[in-house]
């Protein structure tokens, strides 16, 4: 089922992982339609983005692949990557 899902996570240096949108869009196209990308304001290095119509499934599995980890590098993505969904109400 597709739905928005929102990740969460830390970098070592914004402008370096900043730098790196199109790798993420590359990497994340089979699993999502679009994402949004935030940033929060009281901490530069800590990244929201908000992923519509994903598969929560794959992204999962692209997120934690072990051959993305030297693109988590590159990127300074930190760990852990925390992947959220909406609750019905």
């Amino acid at each position: 089922m597709k739905q928005t899902v929102i990740g969460r996570h830390k970098v070592g240096n914004f402008d370096k992982w900043l730098k790196g949108h199109q790798d993420r869009v590359n990497l994340f196209s089979p699993a999502v339609a679009s994402f949004r990308t935030f940033q929060d304001s009281n901490d530069s290095n800590s990244i929201l983005i908000v992923f519509e119509d994903a598969d929560l499934e794959m992204l999962g599995a692209i997120i934690n692949d072990p051959k993305n980890k030297s693109k988590k590098d590159e990127h300074t993505v930190l760990e852990p990557v925390i992947l959220s969904m909406q609750v019905p109400t």
